[in-house]
């Protein structure tokens, strides 16, 4: 490891802590005796994802956990949720084996995770995931779900068909005339 303020080879470890996915060091330059923090982390093989047209490109972690962060946009989930599922899901991708894995399997499983954890993040990246033609097949992705409903988190609506919905009543407000 080189110094990166004097540029020396060498340098030794003062302290080593186990961090998230990898180890954190503390070094002291053996030349000029400054010391610099180095994090070591396993590099796991590419992984490649097959999309629908056939193109073959690299995972990225990032756009993943940014469509998982556009579903949980405004809903009631701790702060943490997108970032552990899409650690979760990551991992359960390169535990596969595979280095190729079609998209189509990659958006099974996200959505699979989302159906447990939050029915409305569900249904908010199955409209872009499943590219819905019109409201009908969004209503039936709906209806489908309600038919095999998991019991939801206390602090989320239930999902229902709009025929069901309480309608409030219109309270007419009349001006006085001049």
């Amino acid at each position: 490891m080189n110094c990166p303020f004097c540029g020396y080879n060498d340098s030794k470890v003062i302290d080593s802590r186990d961090v998230n996915d990898g180890v954190r060091r503390r070094r002291q330059c053996l030349q000029c005796e400054l010391r610099f923090t180095t994090y070591e982390r396993l590099e796991r093989a590419s992984l490649f994802v097959i999309k629908k047209d056939g193109r073959r490109e690299e995972f990225k972690r990032e756009k993943l956990l940014r469509g998982i962060q556009v579903a949980f946009q405004k809903r009631p989930v701790p702060a943490g949720t997108p970032d552990s599922l899409t650690d979760d899901i990551e991992n359960e991708l390169y535990a596969l084996g595979k280095t190729d894995i079609p998209s189509g399997a990659i958006g099974d499983v996200v959505m699979a995770k989302l159906k447990k954890l939050d029915q409305i993040a569900y249904i908010r990246f199955a409209s872009v995931y499943r590219d819905f033609e019109d409201i009908t097949m969004l209503k039936e992705e709906v209806d489908s779900l309600a038919r095999h409903a998991v019991t939801p988190p206390a602090d989320q609506l239930p999902l229902l068909p709009m025929d069901e919905l309480p309608v409030p009543p219109v309270k007419v407000i009349r001006r006085a005339r001049r």
